[in-house]
């Protein structure tokens, strides 16, 4: 199993502290945090049952700090300059010589994630509750490269019903998965949510 190591990257003029699990092998995924201005960071449940699903399923996991938050420099940018922070810590991958590269991103970090615009072919995405209700996804028009969306049956922030509707309009093709009994915190159920993400990546290697 992978050893969890600090590391440091750069955003353009920006450092930015991140938590790195590095294994061989080109997998690897960009794992990004809830909300910062509500205590959103790295350090997350939901963000460390995603990084430990990733690793126990082969990949090199990179989860980092959005600019102005823990250690890494800068402010808050309401979601736009967070999104050149996801291509710093991809690239932060590709330099450490990994090429399938996939992103998994928490609420804020799923928003932000979503409406990161990419000159490369966008990574593999997986969203757990992006919070349509609280936060605007006008500007997001489709995700060909979304897979999956788990949110918690009764997430207020991110309805069910509306995680369907956006979901139609974004991908088709993607699944939900629903967790019963579960809000948007996962406080209750992040075992079950490791387990939902260990199986679709098992299954996405069929």
């Amino acid at each position: 199993m992978a050893q969890t190591q600090s590391v440091k990257f750069t955003c353009f003029d920006l450092e930015l502290e991140g938590l790195l699990d590095e294994q061989e092998g080109d997998k690897a995924v960009v794992v990004t945090h809830p909300h910062p201005l509500y205590g959103g960071d790295m350090h997350n449940i939901v963000v460390d049952s995603l990084a430990r699903a990733y690793v126990q399923s082969g990949y090199t996991c990179l989860r980092f700090n959005f600019r102005g938050v823990g250690k890494s420099k800068g402010l808050h940018d309401d979601g736009n300059g967070e999104r050149d922070d996801i291509l710093a810590a991809v690239a932060y991958l590709m330099d450490l010589g990994k090429k399938d590269i996939h992103l998994a991103g928490y609420s804020f970090g799923a928003w932000v994630a979503a409406r990161t615009q990419w000159k490369i072919e966008p990574p593999p995405l997986l969203m757990v509750a992006p919070p349509v209700d609280m936060l605007s996804f006008d500007d997001v028009e489709s995700l060909p490269s979304l897979e999956m969306v788990i949110v918690g049956e009764r997430d207020e922030f991110a309805p069910p019903y509306l995680i369907h509707d956006k979901v139609r309009k974004w991908n088709r093709s993607a699944k939900i998965i629903e967790i019963k009994g579960e809000d948007h915190f996962f406080f209750n159920m992040a075992p079950q949510l490791e387990s939902t993400v260990m199986r679709h990546l098992r299954q996405r290697e069929l």
